[in-house]
Formats: structure tokens, C-alpha cells, sequence
């Protein structure tokens, strides 16, 4: 039964692994990291669910089990330890997975977010190999967007939920 639960959860993921990165579900301890990296307006004036400024509260409540089952933020750490990145996971229905994400400053155009973003598509793909997996980016906002085509998504050309935004799909490579 737990199995069968877990199966359309985000409960219970498992960290992952990459050249330079481990992403694992955030937890409680890790609010002060996420408040620093966070609270930066280039990140918060972006996302449209993050305050600004973004508090110890606003860590806490974000990384917070309440929602575990449906949404699930992911820390993206150097192995040396360092939090660069953050990578938000979120059911939408029965069929797709939203997936968001976010560099921290100092971390920018190092390319920690692709390999942030692949290692979660990755783990999504074995986790819900059914389920569309989904982005939205302003169309704008340049360096997102060429994040998500870099790692495989594609510009549906479709509005998104969120003002301003359209959806971009994941396709996966032909093998």
C-alpha cells in the first residue's frame, strides 16, 4: 500500500546525484540556506509566490511538509555543501508534473541549473513515467528559457497559469 501511495506522491524522493550536484528534498534545517539564497529580488521578483523580502518564515513555510504530496522543493548542493540552486516539483492533476527551479546569485551562468534541472527531469521521468512534465517561463526572461530548451523542453506556445508565462513541454531525447 505505501508503495502504491508513494507512487502518486512526492513524498519519500530520493536524493540524486550528479557530477558536481546532489539534489535531495529540503527539510527544516535548511531554511536558512534557502532565505539567503533566496531573498534576492532578481529570484523574487520572478517567481510569483515568493515574497519579498523573502523571510526565515517564508523558508519555513515554503520547504514545509504541509504540501509534501503534491509540491516538493528540491536543495541543489555543490558537494561541498554549498546550496546554489533549488528545484520545485508540483503535481498538476493526473497527468503532469510542473516542474520550476532557481539559481542562486553567485551560482549563475555556471551551469548548475541545467544540471540541477536534468537530474530532476531524470528523477520525475522514473518516478512518473506517464505524467507530461511541464514548465512555465516568461517569454522575456531569456535565460530560463534557454535553460529549459537546453535540457529539452520545447515552447508550446500556450498561455500559462500565471500571467505572462507560456508552457514549455519536456520531450524526451530519441534514443
Amino acid at each position: 500500500m505505501f508503495k502504491l501511495a508513494t507512487r502518486y506522491s512526492l513524498a519519500k524522493l530520493s536524493p540524486v546525484e550528479t557530477a558536481r550536484l546532489r539534489l535531495a528534498p529540503l527539510g527544516p534545517g535548511d531554511a536558512e540556506a534557502v532565505r539567503a539564497l533566496t531573498d534576492d529580488p532578481a529570484i523574487t521578483g520572478a517567481i510569483d509566490f515568493l515574497p519579498s523580502p523573502f523571510t526565515l518564515q517564508a523558508a519555513r513555510g515554503l520547504i514545509g511538509p504541509a504540501k509534501v504530496r503534491t509540491d516538493c522543493f528540491l536543495g541543489a548542493r555543490t558537494h561541498a555543501g554549498a546550496l546554489v540552486a533549488i528545484v520545485g516539483l508540483h503535481l498538476r492533476g493526473d497527468h503532469a508534473v510542473e516542474l520550476g527551479y532557481w539559481v542562486g546569485g553567485g551560482a549563475r551562468g555556471q551551469g548548475y541549473g541545467a544540471e540541477a534541472v536534468t537530474a530532476a527531469v531524470g528523477l520525475l521521468r522514473q518516478r512518473f513515467p506517464h505524467r507530461f512534465l511541464v514548465a512555465e517561463c516568461r517569454p522575456d526572461n531569456a535565460a530560463s528559457r534557454g535553460l529549459l530548451l537546453k535540457v529539452g523542453f520545447r515552447d508550446t506556445g500556450d498561455e500559462g497559469h500565471r500571467p505572462g508565462r507560456t508552457i514549455f513541454a519536456y520531450e524526451p531525447k530519441a534514443d
